[in-house]
């Protein structure tokens, strides 16, 4: 087992590309931040029930306590898979602790993407709130305007993507997340990729720097 960890701005489309190379090679696992804690949370573990408190009351969920989850997912990992770890570490302190697992990490890689480029992918993203589908008015759009192909839900706007949210989200990973950039290009890890240039290259890129 080794890691392959991804980095970029939210809206990067980093997460894409790792569902998107999973879903095609049973080798590689993405495991994204978000989808473990929320994943957590329901299956009421111990560490869930922790993060859900800080979740519900708006604040971050501690360091350690996303640790404590990412080695769990670590630990129960078999055979020959990559790990492909999308929104951890989310900033230096993270990024030690990921070190003190001692699992091996083969490259990280920047998906780059200037802030006015994000920030027009953002505002059109669209989201089914029942089946949880995802859409973009320019990108991806639905066959029907506002309506989920796969289960005729009305699409809805996630809070996170209003596009005040979005500007406070890049402040955050500016001043959080990009000092990894330095830290993993110290070590010889860091490998980037241009992320602007549509699902299909991105991935193919992605999967080469790996």
């Amino acid at each position: 087992m080794d890691i392959v960890v991804l980095l970029g701005a939210p809206g990067s489309g980093k997460g894409t590309i790792a569902a998107k190379l999973a879903a095609a090679d049973p080798k590689l696992k993405h495991v994204s931040s978000g989808d473990l804690l929320r994943g957590a949370v329901a299956a009421g573990t111990e560490a869930g029930l922790q993060a859900k408190g800080y979740m519900e009351s708006g604040n971050l969920v501690p360091n350690e306590l996303i640790a404590t989850m990412i080695k769990d997912v670590i630990a129960s990992a078999e055979g020959d898979v990559t790990m492909l770890l999308d929104g951890f570490p989310r900033n230096v302190a993270q990024a030690e602790v990921l070190e003190k697992t001692g699992a091996p990490i083969r490259s990280v890689v920047l998906v780059d993407v200037p802030d006015e480029v994000i920030a027009d992918r953002i505002a059109g993203r669209r989201t089914c709130p029942k089946c949880k589908a995802g859409y973009h008015v320019k990108a991806l759009p639905p066959k029907v305007e506002g309506i989920c192909d796969a289960c005729g839900a009305e699409l809805v706007i996630r809070k996170d993507d209003n596009p005040e949210t979005v500007k406070d989200r890049l402040v955050v990973y500016h001043r959080e997340t990009e000092p990894l950039v330095e830290f993993y290009e110290a070590k010889g890890l860091l490998k980037r990729i241009d992320g602007n240039q549509g699902p299909e290259k991105n991935a193919a890129a992605f999967k080469a720097a790996m």
